[in-house]
C-alpha cells in the first residue's frame, strides 16, 4: 500500500463519502500544513503570554522590580487557604549581610515592599492560583555557596523555599508565606558526558530542553520529556519525580538518575554522585531525594544515564470513536509495536476545543472524533520501524479501532504533532481558573472519572467545561475543570469527592506533579497511616526544625 499526501488546507467544500476503511485512504504521512503556518511554537518552548503574565515564566531569573498588575495576581496562598504561618524567623538587615558576603550582590535579589512586590516570578505558580510574600531571592552558583546559606538559616531558623523552573503545579514550588527562595537558576552546567556509557553528571539548574540538545549532538537524549521542557529544571524533576512523556519507555527517574549531590538543612554536603549502574555498597541515599520535594535536601548535582537518541523516529495522530476504543488500540500497540513504542498519549475532543479557542491550534485531522490518540515510535532502523508502525496502522484501522489518522516522520510535522498534546495546559490556563488534578487510574477506569466529573456540575455555570487526557502508557490522567473564577464550593464539590472515587480503585491522588501544598492534606487517600507517619519521622529527622520547604508533601506533628 502507498500513503496519501496532504499538500494543503483542509478544503472548505463538503466532504466526500467515506472511502473504504484502509490505509491508503486514510493515513496520510504529512501534517495539513496549516498547523504549522499558524505560527505554532517549537515543541517544549514557553507559550507566548502577555506582559503581565510574563511575571508567571519559570526559571525567568526576573530582577526585583518587575511588578505585575495586582489585578493580575492570584490572592495570597495565606488568605485562600485555612493555613498558619510557623515559628521561623523574620529576615533581618543583618541576614541580608550575611546573603551578601556569600553571593554576589547581584544575586540577592529583594523585594520593592513587604508583600513580595517586584518578585512575582518567583512568589507566583505558573498556574496563578498560589502566591507567596517571600522578600529576599537568593541564587547560588556552587554547593559551597548554598551549603553556607543553608548552615546560616538552620542557625537562624529560617524558613526557605527551595525553587527550579518554578512550572510545578501542586503549588511546592513558591513560598507560602515569607520563606527565603533559593533559585537554582544559576546552577547551570553540564560537568560531563561519559560517551561509552551515557551517563550525564550535571548540576541542578539545568534547563531540560538545554540539556536534551546538548546530549543530541553527542547522539544520546535525556530520558524524560515534558511539555514545560522550555523552562523546566533537571533538579526541579527530580526533586518532584516527574514522569512525562518518555516513562512508557525509559521508566522513571528513580531508576534513572544513578547519583546525586544534595545540601541538607543544616548545610551538610551529602554526595552520592556514584555513576556505577551496580553499587549495593548500603543504602541508596540518592532515593530519599527523588520525589522528596525540597523538603529533605536540597539537589545539587545529578548523575544521569540517558539512552541513545533514536535514528528514526514517527508520530502517528489517531481518532477514535470510543475510549474503549482508545485502551485496545494500547494493547495492540503494546504487542505489535513493542521495542519501538516511545510513547502513548490520548486526549479528547474537548481538549481539541479549547485548544483552538485559546492556541489557534486545531487537530490535523479533517473529521472529529470523541477521543485521540498520538503514538510515538522511536527506533534505529527507519525502514524496520516504518513497516512495523504500517502494519499496526492497518491492522488497526481494518478491525475498526482507528478512524482516522496522519502520520509524521519529519521533525517539524513531528513537533507540530505533538504541540497538540503539549499545549493543551496552556489554552486551559486561558480559559478561566484551572481546577487542576493529576491522577493514577486503573486503566479500564480512567476515563470513568471525566464522565462522572461532568456529570456532576452538568447545566452548571460555575463550571466551563470538563476535559480529559493524559499517558496512556501509565495510567496517568490529567482532569481539568475550568470555571469563570476560583468558587469554593465548586471546590468542596470535587474534594474530597475526587479523592475518595481514587482511593477505592487503589489509584493515586498525585501521579506525577507531587504532593506540594495543595496536596499535603490528603496524602492519606493514596498512603496508610504508617507510611505518612514514617515520611513525618524521616523529616523530623533529617530536619528537625523543618524549614527546608515547609507546609509542603507531609505535616509533621505539631508543625503548622
Amino acid at each position: 500500500f502507498k500513503l496519501q499526501i496532504r499538500v494543503g488546507p483542509p478544503s472548505s467544500s463538503p466532504p466526500p463519502p467515506p472511502p473504504p476503511r484502509n490505509m491508503a485512504s486514510v493515513v496520510r504521512r504529512s501534517v495539513v500544513p496549516s498547523l504549522v503556518a499558524r505560527g505554532i511554537a517549537r515543541r517544549g518552548a514557553a507559550p507566548a503570554l502577555s506582559v503581565a503574565a510574563r511575571r508567571l515564566l519559570p526559571g525567568s531569573s526576573a530582577p526585583s522590580g518587575l511588578r505585575a498588575s495586582s489585578s493580575t495576581l492570584p490572592p495570597f496562598t495565606s488568605e485562600r487557604y485555612p493555613i498558619k504561618r510557623g515559628d521561623f524567623a523574620e529576615v533581618t538587615t543583618a541576614d541580608i549581610e550575611f546573603f551578601k558576603s556569600v553571593l554576589p550582590a547581584a544575586d540577592v535579589l529583594l523585594a520593592d515592599d513587604a508583600e513580595g512586590g517586584g518578585l512575582e516570578a518567583f512568589n507566583v505558580d505558573w498556574l496563578g492560583t498560589v502566591r507567596g510574600r517571600a522578600s529576599v531571592v537568593l541564587r547560588p552558583s556552587t554547593t559551597e555557596q548554598l551549603s553556607k546559606i543553608m548552615a546560616h538559616c538552620h542557625k537562624r531558623k529560617m524558613a526557605v523555599c527551595p525553587q527550579g523552573g518554578n512550572t510545578g503545579l501542586v503549588g511546592g514550588s513558591v513560598p507560602v508565606f515569607d520563606e527565603v527562595v533559593i533559585s537554582t537558576n544559576k546552577m547551570n552546567k553540564v560537568l560531563d558526558v561519559d560517551e561509552y556509557t551515557g551517563i550525564m553528571t550535571c548540576e541542578a539548574g539545568c534547563v531540560l530542553e538545554q540539556v536534551d540538545h546538548h546530549l543530541a549532538e553527542l547522539g544520546l537524549r535525556m530520558p524524560l520529556d515534558l511539555g514545560a521542557k522550555g523552562s523546566c529544571q533537571i533538579g526541579g524533576n527530580v526533586a518532584t519525580n516527574a514522569g512525562g512523556l518518555r516513562l512508557l519507555r525509559y521508566g522513571s527517574l528513580h531508576g534513572t538518575v544513578l547519583g546525586a549531590e544534595f545540601v541538607l538543612a543544616d548545610g551538610t554536603i551529602v554526595d552520592t554522585m556514584s555513576k556505577m549502574r551496580k553499587d549495593n555498597t548500603g543504602s541508596y541515599l540518592r532515593q530519599l531525594v527523588i520525589g522528596s520535594e525540597g523538603t529533605l535536601g536540597i539537589i545539587t548535582k545529578l548523575a544521569i544515564a540517558c539512552p541513545p537518541l533514536p535514528k528514526s523516529e514517527n508520530v502517528a495522530f489517531l481518532a477514535c470513536s470510543s475510549f474503549e476504543n482508545v485502551l485496545k488500540l494500547f494493547k495492540e500497540a503494546k504487542g505489535q509495536l513493542g521495542e519501538i513504542l516511545s510513547a502513548y498519549e490520548f486526549l479528547d475532543s474537548e481538549c481539541v476545543t479549547v485548544l483552538n479557542k485559546w492556541t489557534g491550534v486545531s487537530s490535523p485531522l479533517e473529521s472529529q472524533a470523541p477521543f485521540y490518540v498520538l503514538i510515538e515510535t522511536a527506533g534505529s532502523n527507519a525502514g524496520h520501524d516504518e513497516e512495523k508502525l504500517h502494519a499496526f496502522l492497518e491492522h488497526t484501522m481494518e478491525s475498526g479501532l482507528v478512524d482516522d489518522g496522519t502520520v509524521a516522520s519529519e521533525p517539524s510535522k513531528i513537533k507540530a504533532i505533538w504541540e497538540v498534546r503539549e499545549r493543551i495546559t496552556e489554552a486551559l490556563k486561558h480559559d478561566g481558573y484551572v481546577y487542576k488534578y493529576d491522577i493514577s487510574l486503573p486503566l479500564p477506569k480512567l476515563y470513568d472519572l471525566v464522565n462522572d466529573t461532568r456529570k456532576l456540575f452538568e447545566n452548571d455555570d460555575r463550571v466551563t467545561r470538563v476535559v480529559g487526557f493524559g499517558h496512556m502508557g501509565d495510567g496517568n490522567l490529567h482532569l481539568n475543570i475550568t470555571g469563570p473564577k476560583f468558587d469554593p464550593e465548586v471546590m468542596s464539590a470535587l474534594e474530597p469527592w475526587l479523592w475518595e472515587r481514587t482511593r477505592d480503585v487503589r489509584g493515586s491522588i498525585s501521579a506525577e506533579h507531587g504532593i506540594g501544598f495543595k496536596k499535603r492534606d490528603v496524602i492519606g487517600f493514596s498512603k496508610t497511616p504508617e507510611a505518612v507517619s514514617l515520611m513525618a519521622t524521616l523529616k523530623k529527622t533529617l530536619d528537625p526544625d523543618g524549614i527546608l520547604n515547609p507546609y509542603k508533601m507531609v505535616q509533621v506533628p505539631g508543625a503548622p
